[in-house]
């Protein structure tokens, strides 16, 4: 039982959707062949129904591939399987009108008559409806359901059925088919809707990153341009004036130096406040972000502001990497963090009720962001771990030891609660 189950939760929302989707139009061919196909063999005897068997058969199997096909083109996988949309319309006709020619040439008996009527209205339906999901134009896809109708209401009408048993059949073939028709439509307008909602999640994280990176540039820019072209100026007088021998020129060194110092000082500056991550402003953004992707997230607990800025910038990261991987890796509809106080240490966790990769890896010892985690919390003494807490859940929990009370008496430890520090 847990390797079908981990099989599914493997699998992204967009693919979970696309294996429905996938196997909801393959089971109108196993249904095709079991219920409509095998039935009529009674009925229609040995010889005459295991014809119809196999006709009904090689329908239920190009039925199969042109899904296959057809939502392969819808994905961009492969090119559109027109000659298969052909073969699929050509064999639904031969089909049915091998059913017409068992009616009238067939022997008298009701039961004939129903079997290969039923034979008869299944493919003129499910026909059209798969056919759909391989047409761009809904117009198109609505109109080959109308075509394959309005061709049974004159083939029945020429063969001396009658104009209201004609039309009755038509409407009910044009029922069918349209209702078809319209779920292939609406699953592969829902099924692009899907991919392109994950997409742009992705594009999002990606375009967050890149904005980071930018502030960072900028940041660097703010530094670095103004102390290096003063360097460089000084450095040109310095050079002209040892030409000529003026002593001058090593005070202008000795500021060039000076700026350089300055220079990495502020470079160092600028790294730290980058790496460092602030907890309230992590809470924050993690909600807001997960928020915006659908996903509902709880904060609760207690946070104790005057914690230390490495232990303070630890737990920021820990929560920046959490919220990053379910929005990356996983499912999750709902996501909690807690943060507590536990015998002299602060204790953070994130649970979600995502897939259990969506902390890195089933055990959640995989993936370089939970091992780079782990080696900043070994860097102050903290722990984490993370892997499955139940049936569906995920759990990312992370052990900071607090400094000792003489230590911590040197500050003041405000303590405040969570919803205080979020907006």
């Amino acid at each position: 039982m847990r390797g079908p189950g981990r099989w599914w939760r493997r699998k992204s929302t967009p693919e979970k959707v696309e294996t429905y989707t996938r196997w909801s139009f393959h089971s109108f061919a196993v249904i095709e062949f079991f219920f409509v196909g095998i039935t009529a063999v009674a009925p229609l005897g040995v010889r005459l129904g295991g014809l119809v068997l196999l006709l009904v058969g090689v329908h239920a199997v190009v039925c199969f591939a042109t899904v296959s096909r057809a939502l392969d083109w819808t994905r961009g996988r492969r090119p559109q399987p027109v000659r298969l949309l052909w073969t699929l319309a050509a064999v639904t006709a031969a089909v049915a009108f091998a059913t017409i020619g068992i009616t009238e040439r067939g022997p008298d008996h009701e039961s004939v008559d129903t079997s290969a009527g039923a034979v008869f209205g299944v493919v003129l339906i499910f026909g059209p409806g798969i056919i759909a999901l391989g047409v761009r134009s809904r117009r198109w896809a609505f109109g080959i359901a109308g075509a394959f109708a309005m061709g049974a209401c004159l083939v029945l009408f020429a063969l001396g059925a009658s104009a209201l048993t004609a039309i009755v059949t038509a409407m009910m073939m044009l029922s069918g088919g349209v209702f078809l028709t319209f779920a292939a439509v609406f699953s592969v307008w829902l099924l692009n809707a899907v991919y392109e909602i994950d997409e742009a999640r992705e594009n999002r994280t990606r375009l967050a990153v890149a904005e980071e990176r930018l502030r960072f540039g900028r940041d660097l820019h703010d530094v670095m341009g103004r102390n290096l072209a003063v360097i460089a100026l000084k450095s040109e007088l310095a050079v002209q004036l040892a030409q000529r021998g003026r002593p001058e020129a090593v005070a202008q060194m000795v500021e060039v130096q000076r700026l350089a110092q300055e220079s990495q000082r502020e470079v160092r500056e600028v790294v730290r406040g980058y790496r460092e991550a602030d907890l309230a402003s992590e809470l924050a953004g993690a909600q807001g972000v997960l928020a915006a992707a659908g996903i509902a997230c709880e904060v609760s607990g207690r946070t104790p502001v005057g914690l230390p800025a490495g232990v303070q910038s630890a737990l920021g990261w820990v929560v920046r990497e959490a919220a990053t991987n379910v929005l990356r890796h996983g499912d999750a509809r709902r996501c909690a963090v807690r943060l507590r106080m536990s015998e002299g240490r602060v204790v953070l966790s994130v649970e979600n009720d995502g897939v259990t990769e969506a902390g890195g890896g089933p055990s959640g010892s995989s993936g370089s962001g939970l091992a780079g985690l782990r080696e900043r919390l070994a860097e102050i003494d903290g722990t984490l771990e993370a892997g499955p807490a139940g049936k569906g859940l995920f759990r990312l929990t992370a052990e900071i030891p607090l400094p000792s009370e003489p230590a911590r008496s040197e500050s003041v430890a405000v303590v405040r609660t969570v919803s205080e520090v979020m907006p």
